[in-house]
């Protein structure tokens, strides 16, 4: 099985901390979408035949593009990949983009999950941050996806925002949960550099949240959230029983999937690759058969790398089985007396042959996972 993902790199405008590859040069948008269909002809051997089962559209603001953007990218898939065995269908969307006759219009489409981009529902921190949408508009989003029928709705938040404290953390975790969303994905706040708000911290026109208040927001995000019945498959991701993102899953489990669009990353075990972050040298390489990417072969030592960060992320932890299988006695030994002191220290567990983050652990867990790490 196999996933793809679509990279759609439009905005209406540009949020103050992001540094996805994103443009608000819409004008581009019909260019695109021919390229990106070419891109999907062009390379249907990388996945070497393997079905598909997961589409995810990220951005960018996927939910920016019109019914006959969506139509020429979904028969394309149709005609080189099919889609009858894609269980997973995901469109990342802005809140005030799904209006109801937006979202009649997705119904009639393939897709069968949504991605809110939330973020949070303070007012403020909305103005600042520069989102199009307001609380309230997230709030009616979520009602209006309800209503034209979706009924697997993930919702983003962000966390250690500025200003940010305990009640209106609480706030934004009580909205969210009353809501009752299948999935909900929270991150914390990155002050990227080069985005606008990283210069606004460098100015002291803000203050960054100190580690002991983002600690707190982390575990008040993970006792709510259980306390709501949502399982904590992920370090930053939870769902209710059996609703997990299929598609991100894949990427945690080493599934190969085909990345298709500009900055957009493909995977197929044995190298990693991603085109080119613009949209001109993109266009214009898929037009002339000439595709702008970069292309890292995968050493045995950077797969295995790979499998302790992705694995280590997820409630389901380090196989040790297939551990052994996949790299050999040699790396499995190596992992086992690297974790013996986080063990010790009850921050990893060993439960049915698979070494897993104890609640304690996740908190350090960045730094397990360097240890763990063969360089």
């Amino acid at each position: 099985m196999a996933g793809i993902y679509i990279h759609i790199p439009f905005c209406k405008t540009r949020c103050i901390y992001c540094d996805f590859y994103s443009s608000t040069r819409s004008e581009l948008k019909e260019q695109y979408i021919h390229a990106l269909c070419k891109e999907l002809k062009a390379r249907k051997e990388y996945l070497r035949g393997e079905t598909i089962k997961t589409i995810y559209w990220g951005g960018g603001t996927p939910s920016q593009l019109a019914e006959e953007d969506f139509r020429q990218v979904f028969d394309t898939i149709e005609d080189i990949y099919g889609l009858n065995t894609a269980k997973e269908i995901t469109l990342e969307a802005n809140p005030d983009d799904l209006t109801p006759e937006y979202l009649e219009m997705l119904a009639s489409l393939p897709f069968n999950r949504l991605s809110i981009g939330v973020q949070t529902f303070n007012e403020e921190t909305l103005q600042l941050l520069k989102r199009r949408h307001s609380a309230q508009q997230a709030i009616e989003a979520f009602g209006n996806a309800r209503k034209a029928g979706f009924q697997n709705i993930s919702i983003d938040l962000m966390y250690g925002l500025p200003g940010e404290t305990v009640d209106s953390w609480a706030k934004d975790l009580s909205t969210a949960i009353n809501l009752k969303p299948e999935h909900l994905s929270a991150y914390h706040l990155i002050y990227e550099e080069g985005t606008p708000l990283f210069n606004m911290l460098q100015s002291s026109q803000i203050k960054e949240v100190n580690e002991e208040k983002s600690l707190l927001f982390f575990q008040m995000l993970m006792e709510q959230l259980k306390k709501a019945g949502y399982e904590h498959y992920e370090i930053s991701n939870f769902s209710l029983p059996r609703l997990q993102s299929q598609h991100n899953t894949s990427y945690w489990e080493g599934v190969p999937y085909l990345g298709c669009g500009a900055s957009a990353h493909s995977f197929n075990k044995d190298s990693r690759e991603w085109n080119v972050s613009s949209i001109d040298a993109y266009i214009k390489g898929i037009e002339t058969d000439n595709r702008v990417y970069e292309i890292e072969t995968l050493d045995k030592n950077t797969q295995y790398n790979d499998y302790i960060i992705t694995s280590l992320r997820t409630n389901r932890g380090i196989d040790i089985s297939r551990l052994t299988e996949e790299f050999g006695k040699e790396y499995m030994e190596y992992c086992f007396h690297t974790a013996q002191k986080y063990l010790k220290n009850e921050e990893l567990k060993l439960e049915n042959n698979h070494l897993i983050l104890t609640q304690k652990g996740i908190f350090v867990s960045n730094s397990i996972m360097s240890d763990l790490l063969k360089v």
